[in-house]
């Protein structure tokens, strides 16, 4: 997928939940964030070749950090997400950059997803499709977040978590099957 359908893609969904294309443009950080971490990913992936990677990684380095400075959202150009992705509000998000994320998914303000665990359990989720990650949540570790799962808000998510579940506490454990239908 080229990096004008997923910016297109993006704004899509944000034009979903609301907002014209002057108001998802100039006012919305969670737009700002994914749109600077598209273009800062797109020559992150594509530029290998030394002097060039250096000219252009240098510059969009400084603007990723004014970016994450003015909307404290830190996505890094190495993350993987996927189309269609959208960020509630602004504030308290990071995200690892080693950090995977698929097709179609919401998280909200105060979000960690980051490494932890120890030896060979040590690592970064790999979080699915179609996932909505609530309020003040942190998903750490060497986990698989399946599609269609929806995790609560204020939780603390370490351990796989099967596909159309919904998890919430600390740590989080299966309340239901419902899935994330209707928070997508």
């Amino acid at each position: 997928m080229t990096i004008v359908a997923l910016i297109v893609l993006d704004y899509k969904k944000y034009k979903k939940y609301g907002g014209n294309f002057f108001s998802i443009v100039f006012f919305t950080q969670g737009f700002w964030a994914i749109f600077q971490y598209r273009i800062a990913h797109f020559f992150h992936s594509k530029i290998k070749i030394f002097p060039l990677n250096f000219i252009f990684k240098i510059p969009l380095l400084f603007w990723q950090k004014n970016i994450e400075i003015i909307t404290g959202i830190s996505i890094p150009a190495s993350a993987k997400i996927g189309h269609s992705f959208y960020i509630g509000h602004f504030g308290g998000i990071i995200l690892n950059a080693n950090t995977e994320i698929g097709n179609n998914c919401n998280i909200s303000q105060g979000v960690t997803i980051g490494i932890s665990g120890t030896d060979n359990n040590r690592g970064v989720p790999i979080i699915g499709n179609d996932v909505y990650i609530g309020v003040n949540s942190v998903v750490a570790g060497k986990i698989i977040i399946g599609n269609n799962v929806l995790i609560g808000s204020c939780s603390l998510v370490t351990t796989h978590v099967e596909d159309n579940s919904v998890v919430s506490g600390v740590p989080a454990i299966v309340i239901s099957k419902n899935g994330s239908k209707g928070y997508i």
